[in-house]
Formats: C-alpha cells, structure tokens, sequence
C-alpha cells in the first residue's frame, strides 16, 4: 500500500491512501495535536465525502483503537513540529548483520548520529530499548534523527 505524504506550510501534514477495495481515505494532523479524518468521494478521488473532525485526545483513541502504538502516534507528532527531524520505522529483515544481535552491538548513535526510541515486535513497543536489546527479524526499529542519519542505520542494519 503507498502512503502518500502531502506537507501543509502553516497547518501540518496530509497522509492519503487508498484502500484495498478502492476508497480513499485520508488524514490530516495540524500541529496542535488535532486531526481529520477524511473519507474521500468513490466517484472524485480529489472531493471529500465525509470530513470528521478529531481532538488529540480523540485521535489517540482512534488510533489505539486501529491497533497504532503510542509510541509511534507520539513520534509522528513530533517529526511535524520540528523541521528537519525524520522519524522512519526500519525492519530487521532475514540475512540483517544484526538480527541475533544487540542494539549496543549495532552502535548506532555513534556510527549515524540517529537514535532508536523503540522497537516494535509482534505489535507489542519496547519503548527506549537498552543496549543490551537483541533485533529479531520481523522487529521494526523506530529511529529519530536527520535523514541522512536514519537512512544510514537503515543501511547499517541492513548490511552492516
């Protein structure tokens, strides 16, 4: 599925995608936290049908409710209110250097300059993993820092 990202100068983000059956459906995330949820029109992918406007709190238990972690909700809240900040989930995948291996063994902070603020495995978040934290392949490793710096972990752990 491809997620489309549409910055908003002023307001926030605008997140589309469409749906295995056809709908469009986006979000928009204003940057006090509140949300809308759009529901685009079947037969004008560019029209809204439907426009349902979300307080922080409101969003969160939606988002809870479609099984998004907190953790995760929290960081896209933050890589909208500071510029030049990139949060990205990276997998540990089959044949990944560090898959069986620890987070203090990747060394990660010190060889990109990114910091990994969770990693989530089975749905279940490990919030601030300590070093002694081993990657399973399946884990998606949720990295904060410049671009350059979260696509060279994303590099370093998957070729090392």
């Amino acid at each position: 599925m491809d997620l489309e990202e549409t910055k908003l100068p002023g307001v926030g983000l605008r997140h589309d995608f469409t749906t295995s059956r056809g709908r469009r459906v986006g979000v928009v995330s204003q940057r006090g936290g509140e949300r809308e949820l759009l529901l685009y029109s079947e037969d004008d992918p560019d029209a809204c049908q439907a426009v349902i406007d979300l307080e922080a709190d409101e969003a969160e238990v939606l988002a809870e409710l479609l099984g998004q972690p907190r953790v995760v909700e929290r960081l896209a809240r933050l890589r909208e209110q500071v510029e030049g900040l990139a949060t990205e989930g990276v997998y540990i995948e089959a044949g990944s250097p560090y898959a069986g291996r620890s987070l203090g063994d990747a060394a990660v902070r010190t060889r990109t300059g990114a910091s990994v603020v969770a990693v989530v495995r089975a749905g279940e978040v490990v919030p601030s993993p300590r070093p002694s934290h081993v990657f399973e392949v399946g884990d998606k490793v949720v990295v904060v820092g410049t671009a350059e710096g979260v696509r060279a972990t994303a590099e370093l752990l998957a070729h090392g």
